[in-house]
C-alpha cells in the first residue's frame, strides 16, 4: 500500500522534539499520553506508513530517561467499565499495559487511582497491586475540580493527593482510556513537585487533531468521526492566533478548559509557562506527512468506515442515531458519498448479480476480488478463498476445499452442536486449508498469501458474524458492512 507518512522521520522528530521539552522544564517533565501507546490503528490507517505502535517505539528511545504511571478511576473500577476494541474491563487493562510496557524494557513506576472516594473496589483494586509488588496512590475527587482553583492549588486539593515518588526526568502518564484522570495527575505532581521546591513542567502528547495542518484537512476531520460519540469538535486555537498571530488546529475541549488551567498553572507556577493550548503539545505527526493526497484518501475512506461502523451499532443499539448524523454532515463537508469506497460499489453490484449477500476486497495494487453467499459459504469465506487463490496464482475454478470435506463440517455445525447457519465462516475455511495443506500445494500457496491481505478493505452487504470480524481483525483488514442484519 502507498505510504503517505514517513514512520522514520516522526520517530527522530518526535523524541528529539520531547528532550528539548523536558530541559526547558529543568529536567523534569510530566507528559499527559492521550490516545493509545501502541496499537493505534486509527492513526495507521489515516496516516498509511505510521506504525501502530510508533508512539511506543518512540518512546523507546527516550527509556533511559523515561518512567510510566498508568491513572485509573476509581469511578471505572466500581462500575466495570470496558474497553470497545479489546472487551476487557480497565482494571484488568492495567495490568495488560503494565505487562507490555516491561516486556519492552519500559520502567512502570507506579499506578494511580484517581477519583477516589471511599469506594470497596478501588480498595480491593490496591490490595491486589500491592501484593503484586507494584506501588499505588489513591488521588481524591476535588470538590469543585477544575474551576475552584483556590481550593485545587491548596493543601485541601492536590496536597491532599498521595504524592507520586518518581525518579526521572520524564514521567509519561497515560490510562486504558479517555475519563481516568492523566492530566489531573500531572498537575497534582506539578503542585506536590513544587511544594518540594522541584521545578517540573506539564505537556501533553495528542495525536489528533495535527495542529500543524488545516482544519477541514480529511486527517483532522477523520478525528471528529473517530470521536463523534464524544461530541469532540476541531477548532481554530484562538489563544494561539492572538499570542502568535499564526493559525493552529486544536478540539473543544481543550481551548474550553485552557483558561481554567492557565489560572491552575499561575496557582502552582505564579505564572504560566503557556500562552495557548497548542503551546502545550507536543506532536510533531504533521511535519511527517510525505504524501498529503495519500493522506488525504485514506482518511476520507475512514470516515465512511466510522459511518458504516455508527450505523451498525445503532441497528445493534449499542450508538445513538446522533453520532450517525454527526458523521454523516461530515461526509456532506468532505463531500464524498459511501460510493467512495471501491468495495462498497463492488459488492453491492455482486449482491445484485448473484441475488444473495456479497463481499468484495480491495488488494494493494487496487485489484477488486468478490465472493457471494452459497449453500456452502458465507460471503465473507467465499472472498477470503478467492482473494488468496488470486494472490497465489490459481485459477478461480479449482475449488480448494472439496465437498465432501465441507458437508460434515456442515452436519457437525447443525445436527451436533444445534447451529442454525450450516455456511463456513472464514475460521473454518483457514483451518479446513491448513489439514488440506500437509498433501495439497496449493492450499498450502493460499495460506501463504494471508499476510498481504494486511492493509486491504473489505465490504459486505450484510452485517459480519463475531467470528469473521476477529478474523478480518487478525489479517489487517478493514472492514465495512451494511446496517443489514442476517435473517
Amino acid at each position: 500500500m502507498k505510504h503517505g507518512f514517513d514512520n522514520e522521520k516522526y520517530l527522530r522528530i518526535q523524541s528529539e522534539h520531547i528532550k528539548e521539552r523536558i530541559s526547558q522544564f529543568g529536567n523534569k517533565l510530566y507528559l499527559e499520553f492521550g490516545g493509545k501507546l501502541f496499537d493505534d490503528y486509527h492513526a495507521s490507517r489515516v496516516l498509511p506508513g505510521f506504525e501502530p505502535d510508533s508512539k511506543l517505539k518512540m518512546l523507546m528511545q527516550l527509556r533511559d530517561d523515561a518512567e510510566i504511571v498508568i491513572a485509573i478511576s476509581a469511578r471505572d473500577i466500581e462500575k466495570n467499565k470496558v474497553r470497545g476494541d479489546l472487551g476487557i474491563t480497565y482494571d484488568v487493562d492495567v495490568l495488560r499495559l503494565r505487562s507490555e510496557f516491561m516486556d519492552r524494557g519500559l520502567m512502570v513506576s507506579s499506578v494511580v487511582i484517581t477519583q477516589y472516594n471511599g469506594q470497596a473496589s478501588a480498595i480491593a483494586f490496591r490490595e491486589r497491586l500491592e501484593r503484586m509488588g507494584i506501588s499505588v496512590y489513591y488521588h481524591y475527587i476535588i470538590e469543585g475540580y477544575p474551576t475552584n482553583v483556590d481550593l485545587i492549588c491548596s493543601d485541601q486539593g492536590f496536597g491532599k493527593n498521595e504524592y507520586v515518588k518518581t525518579t526521572r526526568p520524564l514521567v509519561v502518564i497515560t490510562a486504558p482510556g479517555p475519563g481516568s484522570g492523566k492530566m489531573a495527575v500531572c498537575l497534582s505532581q506539578l503542585y506536590q513537585e513544587n511544594q518540594r521546591g522541584i521545578k517540573a513542567g506539564y505537556a501533553k502528547f495528542e495525536t489528533f487533531p495535527i495542529w500543524s495542518i488545516p482544519l477541514k484537512h480529511p486527517v483532522n476531520v477523520a478525528y471528529e468521526a473517530a470521536t463523534a460519540d464524544l461530541n469532540d469538535v476541531n477548532m481554530i486555537d484562538p489563544f494561539h492566533l492572538e499570542a502568535y498571530g499564526k493559525t493552529t488546529v486544536n478540539y473543544n475541549r481543550d481551548i474550553e478548559i485552557f483558561p481554567v488551567l492557565n489560572a491552575i498553572f499561575e496557582g502552582i507556577y505564579g505564572e504560566s509557562p503557556y500562552k495557548s493550548p497548542t503551546d502545550m503539545g507536543v506532536n510533531m505527526a504533521g511535519f511527517c506527512i510525505c504524501d498529503d493526497e495519500v493522506c488525504a484518501q485514506a482518511s476520507k475512506d475512514e470516515i465512511i468506515r466510522r459511518y458504516y461502523t455508527a450505523l451498525c451499532e445503532f441497528v445493534e443499539g449499542k450508538k445513538s442515531e446522533d453520532e450517525v448524523n454527526r458523521i454523516r454532515l461530515l461526509m456532506k463537508q468532505m463531500k464524498i458519498t459511501t460510493d467512495n469506497r471501491r468495495t462498497t460499489v463492488a459488492a453491492r453490484e455482486r449482491k445484485e448479480k448473484e441475488g444473495s449477500h456479497a463481499a468484495a476486497i480491495e488488494l494493494a495494487d487496487g485489484t477488486i476480488i468478490t465472493g457471494h453467499t452459497s449453500d456452502l459459504l458465507g460471503p465473507c469465506a467465499a472472498l477470503l478463498l478467492n482473494a488468496t487463490k488470486h494472490l497465489a496464482g490459481i485459477d478461480h475454478s479449482v475449488k480448494l476445499i472439496p465437498q465432501e470435506y465441507i458437508e460434515p463440517i456442515q452436519r457437525t455445525k447443525t445436527q451436533l452442536l444445534h447451529g442454525h447457519n450450516p455456511r463456513l465462516h472464514t475460521d473454518e475455511v483457514l483451518v479446513a486449508l491448513s489439514m488440506l495443506s500437509l498433501k495439497d500445494e496449493k492450499c498450502r500457496a493460499t495460506l501463504q498469501t494471508l499476510p498481504q491481505l494486511n492493509g486491504c478493505q473489505v465490504h459486505v452487504t450484510v452485517m459480519l458474524s463475531e467470528v469473521d470480524r476477529k478474523i478480518f481483525k487478525k489479517l489487517g483488514i478493514g472492514f465495512t458492512s451494511d446496517p443489514q442484519v442476517k435473517k
